[in-house]
């Protein structure tokens, strides 16, 4: 879920509400829905209610509710940029991008499948043949790690030596044993070997994002651009310096009640900019980003996490996949590349021997999804009661916290992004899932009002 963080574990703490925000919806951005004007204010309000709770308040939340295929809810809280250095507040609308963190893995996903339904790439071919040098664990050298490792984190990568570099790093300098960065090879699991046992690794998706330049020759989050972002029409990427400026000044800033270095929490204390403020100047390009060479090292651009995109364009992106790979009768996916993306791969077995489920929080996986298949005894509720089966994927990154969650059998789903708490999301944990308790509660309250439509 999160970049290299363990989440949403520990007891509740208190904080104080910003004086500089309010706890109301966006004014006039909600899209129009078929739920009833009476229904639709509740859920407003409830809403309203989790933003400003003070055991964990809400620097913004961005949300949208599909049921039956259809837009039923969307709405938006808080500020997307808390005024601060004499400049003024600006409130989230239904447009406004975050960055989605983990999320993007999924995104990355999409754009992967693409290219393996073009022939460019094999799931279970040896990665070394499209990356031109020897991807190998030194501690099992006669295993080759195939794209399906990599897609369900069981490839024996680990990020503890890292898994984000400059434009000056090619990736075989940090994975090849003997390689100038290689060091210690922390990157390498000892106990097991490809395809053996899941770790949850952000590692792979700068590989993966390598990958995907080597047999296109094209940048990273241009290539995107090209397999997603443009055939859906959405306003989204990779790379904040190449957004349109209008995208730019509404990217929502993360922020935290934390300090950035020190890493203290003070929910009375005032909400801190993690990343994306843009408030002063324009994101500017990578450094040394002339000097790119495509697939030596695409981890500059995040295939892992760095994809910004508004709730309402990944309600987009989940109206085509409950569609079967159709947007507004143009096929961007084969249904049955989405079938066999959205299969199961790889089960917790419950005992660890498998895989690290980081305390109850991944238990289940697809290709580059994470599943939720509403069982309460491994904790993959996503809302209370139960009846919310889905497919999808969380993230965790600079404060933002996100959740992209399908029923595509149903045709039902649900996104929510938080731009930043006042407590540490470790100390809020939920009372049925590995979710914060905030995500729990968003989560059911658009079940309820958007979906089963019960007052």
């Amino acid at each position: 879920m999160n970049q290299g963080r363990r989440t949403l574990l520990g007891m509740a703490l208190l904080g104080m509400i910003d004086p500089l925000r309010a706890a109301t919806p966006a004014s006039g951005r909600a899209s129009s829905s078929a739920m009833p004007v009476a229904l639709k204010a509740k859920l407003d309000q409830e809403l309203a209610a989790i933003v400003a709770n003070p055991a964990c308040e809400l620097a913004s939340l961005s949300v949208l509710a599909i049921r039956d295929g259809r837009i039923a809810y969307e709405a938006q809280f808080g500020q997307r940029f808390i005024g601060a250095g004499g400049v003024a507040s600006k409130p989230v609308d239904s447009h406004t991008l975050f960055r989605i963190a983990s999320i993007s893995k999924m995104m990355t996903t999409l754009g992967l499948m693409r290219l393996v339904e073009a022939g460019k790439v094999d799931l279970d071919a040896d990665v070394s043949t499209y990356l031109g040098f020897s991807l190998r664990n030194p501690h099992f050298p006669d295993q080759p790690i195939v794209l399906r490792h990599l897609l369900t984190h069981t490839s024996s990568l680990r990020d503890e030596a890292g898994y984000s570099w400059g434009t000056d790093v090619a990736l075989k300098d940090v994975l090849v044993p003997g390689s100038r960065l290689h060091g210690e090879g922390k990157m390498w699991a000892a106990n097991a070997g490809p395809g053996a046992y899941f770790t949850y690794c952000n590692l792979g998706w700068g590989v993966i994002g390598t990958i995907m330049e080597r047999v296109t020759s094209e940048r990273f989050d241009r290539l995107m651009r090209r397999l997603l972002v443009e055939p859906l029409g959405l306003h989204a990427g990779y790379n904040p310096s190449e957004l349109p400026a209008s995208d730019v000044a509404n990217i929502a800033t993360l922020y935290r009640k934390r300090t950035v270095d020190t890493e203290v929490w003070d929910a009375n204390g005032p909400w801190i900019a993690q990343a994306d403020d843009y408030s002063r100047s324009p994101p500017a390009p990578a450094p040394g980003i002339e000097r790119y060479v495509i697939g030596a090292n695409a981890t500059p651009f995040s295939p892992t996490g760095g994809m910004r995109i508004s709730a309402h364009d990944m309600g987009v992106i989940m109206q085509m996949l409950m569609n079967g790979g159709v947007h507004e009768g143009q096929r961007i996916l084969q249904k049955a590349t989405l079938d066999r993306m959205f299969a199961r791969q790889w089960t917790y077995d419950g005992k660890g021997g498998n895989g690290d489920s980081l305390d109850g929080l991944f238990n289940c996986w697809g290709l580059g999804n994470e599943q939720f298949p509403d069982d309460p005894a491994t904790r993959t509720r996503l809302v209370e009661g139960g009846g919310f089966a889905a497919v999808g994927h969380l993230g965790d990154a600079y404060g933002l916290m996100s959740v992209f969650a399908a029923d595509l059998k149903n045709r039902n789903g649900m996104v929510a992004l938080v731009g930043g708490t006042s407590t540490d999301p470790l100390a809020y944990k939920g009372a049925y899932s590995s979710l914060a308790r905030f995500q729990e509660q968003i989560l059911t309250a658009m079940h309820r009002r958007a979906i089963l439509v019960r007052a």
